[in-house]
């Protein structure tokens, strides 16, 4: 069993800068892929970006180039720093792990633009 735990999410105003946590915990060896998905209110839930062992990422196109995934590999954490964020963005954000053949989620963090 895997558990996953967010952090990090909260309010900020537009051009703000918010950094978000995924800790693994459990039978993680080896996480495949980290990733960082998120939903917005009556949206699908959309991919944000993502980071492979050999650190390949992948970000949404509306967000390069503002944020950044990295991981930890012996902490089992991913890291998601979001600069310049806008309304936009606000959203649940969920840290998903893959590991082996199964997909793992965390219970998601609010994260809110607004003045």
């Amino acid at each position: 069993q895997v558990q996953l735990v967010e952090s990090g999410g909260g309010l900020v105003q537009p051009g703000g800068s918010l950094r978000l946590s995924c800790a693994a915990s459990g039978n993680t060896v080896p996480i495949t892929v980290m990733a960082w998905y998120r939903q917005a209110p009556e949206k699908e839930r959309e991919l944000v970006a993502s980071i492979g062992r050999n650190r390949r990422t992948h970000f949404l196109d509306s967000v390069k180039g503002r944020f950044s995934i990295s991981r930890d590999d012996a902490e089992n954490t991913v890291y998601l720093q979001m600069d310049s964020l806008n309304s936009e963005d606000t959203a649940v954000y969920f840290c998903a792990c893959l590991i082996l053949n199964d997909v793992y989620w965390g219970q998601g963090t609010q994260v809110t633009v607004s003045t």
